[in-house]
């Protein structure tokens, strides 16, 4: 494992294989989740990339003897993080940039940057046949727990529209707005259409939402068998579990204060990629592509003023860029577990269910 700048080898292997688990996938990564007693993977889940990477080359900004894996131009981005600059392989310098510049901005308590693992070749294969084809290398591992809640944010109304049966009404400006009446609109919007952007697991199987991406693929409890698969945690009549459940969502996120946070993230990108290009081509200390293909002094001269600007001011617009970029298109995993007795302390955090009196971690 690499943590705290420190490596330390696990490699899983094959006689590993049997105790992970297909639970998801997205368009890069699969994911496992460890149904396994090792102290070092309960409530983990493995993060895998689905294709393999093309490998940047090894040598940093400064001397081409340096052993980075990042490029040239990677390292000069995040020359003030040795750690980044100084990572021997590329998923470690993914994983150290989470650490250093993602967690401080959203908050450690909600931000796991995961642990790099080894895996064998034996391990892939038998991974590939009890989950699916074209899986290779690359891992981070992350919590799952009891009553589990995924939403993902992708800012964009227009994706994979060919692959939709059905339209939502889930507008992300609401979830955003700080408003919690319209928050939890956008929660409700999410429950009725899930498609690939709201899962539900209870005691880690899947109840609502998709696991690959397509309609087709999506599995929902509606009415009264998600009402009833609700029984016991949510303490409430039949017919009026699923809305306090709800509720429970919508007051977990707002009481985070996560959103505001996110949003002031997405926000240090104020100029769109349009603008930040030009402040890459100072960085890199070449003559500006965008300007060229503008075409006329009136166009290029609309960014003259990026062309200005030292090489620090244009080192933060291109950092701020790609922090931005890196919070627009992420999931947030909420866990939920009920509590018995009030006066415990809980390193938790904990939602108060007035509906119900129920209290929750």
């Amino acid at each position: 494992m690499y943590r705290h700048g420190k490596w330390m080898e696990v490699v899983l292997e094959l006689k590993d294989a049997d105790y992970w688990i297909y639970r998801g996938e997205g368009a890069a990564n699969l994911v496992l989740a460890y149904s396994g007693s090792s102290p070092t993977f309960v409530g983990k889940v493995l993060r895998i990339q689905k294709a393999p990477r093309t490998e940047s080359p090894r040598n940093g900004y400064d001397s081409e003897d340096s052993h980075s894996a990042l490029t040239n131009d990677e390292c000069l981005n995040w020359r003030e993080t040795e750690d980044i600059v100084s990572a021997p392989t590329r998923e470690i310098a993914e994983q150290l940039y989470v650490q250093h510049d993602i967690s401080p901005l959203l908050g450690y308590e909600h931000i796991d940057a995961g642990i790099c693992v080894f895996l064998s070749k034996e391990f892939l294969e038998a991974v590939e046949r009890i989950s699916f084809p074209s899986v290779l290398l690359s891992e981070l591992m992350q919590p799952w727990s009891t009553l589990n809640v995924i939403l993902h944010f992708l800012c964009s109304s227009i994706q994979f529209f060919h692959m939709i049966s059905e339209r939502s009404d889930y507008n992300p400006l609401d979830l955003f707005s700080g408003s919690k009446d319209r928050m939890h609109k956008a929660i409700k919007a999410l429950f009725v259409t899930p498609q690939n952007n709201f899962h539900i697991f209870l005691n880690g199987s899947l109840i609502l939402g998709g696991l690959g991406g397509e309609a087709d693929s999506t599995r929902c409890m509606i009415g009264e068998a998600f009402e009833n698969v609700l029984n016991g945690v949510i303490q409430a009549d039949g017919g009026q579990r699923t809305s306090n459940f709800l509720h429970l969502v919508t007051e977990a996120i707002s009481g985070s204060g996560l959103l505001g946070r996110l949003l002031e993230v997405q926000m240090l990108d104020n100029i769109d990629i349009e603008g930040a290009i030009h402040a890459y081509y100072n960085l890199v200390c070449q003559p500006c592509i965008a300007c060229r293909d503008l075409g006329g002094e009136k166009l290029s001269a609309r960014y003259a003023y990026l062309h200005s600007m030292s090489s620090d001011e244009s080192l933060k617009i291109v950092r701020d860029y790609l922090i931005a970029a890196t919070t627009k298109d992420l999931s947030l995993m909420i866990s939920f577990r009920s509590r018995e007795d009030r006066d415990v302390e809980s390193p938790n955090n904990g939602v108060f269910l007035d509906s119900t009196n129920q209290r929750f971690e």
